[in-house]
């Protein structure tokens, strides 16, 4: 009798374990990756989505968080994401491959947060377009993760830096992106492309005196070297959560929604905080002893107007219908 209890007892346990981990062998281990370290504000969402897929897999699926760039820059890991090297990843979308993907970086095709969580949003039109494209690069896109809007962060002050006219004799870096290089010439910089790994090299070699593509909370960790800030609002930092199609198509209906359903409420939680946070790393900067160059309304229309009116018909001819497409919204209602 005492015999048969224990072989019982033991049956149970066995199943226990094996239905909460899933018996090790069925687990599979996907690595995800984002830019910034340990403990920032998406480190921390990160790891709050995947311990809530994890969990409602029955640790079907586990992950490895790689923050800070580990798994290299954005660009690559974009690529290695296409070739099933890595599953899952956040930031921006590079465009090397595929030039249409400028989209998601069209300078001030919003001014507001309200504009921003229409525009920048699961299932909005840009999205579902971005989601297009990206299929032929075998990679789904599943969401996104709102940053802030952008702004140039400079070693030194620009002359009239409210004036889009005026020459600023300056160089900056911009990423390696065409939308923001025609920006930086139209608010009156020069720009020089190369990406954010090399830029902080730039600034203390001299080699640029500013740059452009980032926000105040990515240019905190410059301190020493950035001393002004414009906050031009030139774009919006969106980073898009993807994976590998090959294992999107491997997952059942119900995981599938799982994991739109678990990006849409990270995307939500993020927009209701973002603004508030936004402005906590503009005055961080101003506590390390960066100037803060605040625009009038005036100023910023100025810019917005000149951008549009020149750098949007150049983006459309080289990206196609679907500029045309996102934009022709914004056109009536700003």
């Amino acid at each position: 009798m005492i015999k048969d209890s224990i072989i019982l007892l033991l049956s149970f346990l066995f199943v226990a374990l094996c239905s909460s981990a899933l018996c090790a062998e069925t687990s599979e281990r996907w690595k995800i990756g984002h830019l910034r370290p340990s403990n920032s504000a998406i480190d921390k969402d990160l790891h709050l989505f995947t311990e809530q897929i994890s969990t409602k897999t029955n640790n079907k699926i586990l992950f490895d968080v790689y923050p800070g760039n580990r798994l290299g820059d954005y660009s690559v890991v974009q690529e290695r994401v296409s070739f099933g090297e890595v599953e899952l990843y956040v930031g921006p979308i590079a465009t090397s491959i595929d030039r249409r993907l400028i989209l998601a970086t069209t300078p001030y095709l919003v001014n507001s947060w309200a504009e921003a969580q229409k525009m920048y949003s699961q299932g909005s039109e840009l999205l579902e377009t971005i989601a297009k494209i990206l299929v032929d690069q075998n990679i789904k896109l599943l969401g996104g993760w709102p940053v802030y809007f952008g702004g140039i962060a400079l070693t030194e002050q620009p002359p009239h830096p409210g004036d889009p006219d005026v020459s600023k004799k300056m160089i900056i870096r911009v990423p390696p992106i065409r939308s923001f290089e025609l920006t930086a010439r139209q608010l009156g910089y020069t720009p020089y492309p190369i990406t954010w790994t090399y830029a902080k090299m730039g600034l203390k070699t001299g080699m640029v005196s500013g740059i452009i593509g980032g926000g105040a909370e990515g240019y905190a960790g410059l301190k020493e070297l950035v001393k002004y800030y414009i906050p031009v609002k030139d774009h919006f930092e969106y980073w898009f959560v993807y994976m590998n199609m090959d294992k999107w198509n491997g997952l059942s209906e119900q995981e599938k929604e799982l994991f739109l359903t678990t990006v849409k409420e990270m995307e939500t939680r993020r927009y209701a905080v973002a603004e508030s946070l936004e402005k906590e790393s503009i005055l961080k900067l101003k506590e390390q002893g960066t100037k803060i160059i605040e625009l009038s309304e005036t100023e910023l229309t100025a810019m917005r107007k000149k951008v549009q009116q020149n750098v949007w018909p150049v983006l459309e001819k080289e990206i196609g219908p679907e500029f045309g497409r996102i934009v022709s919204t914004v056109k009536n209602t700003q």
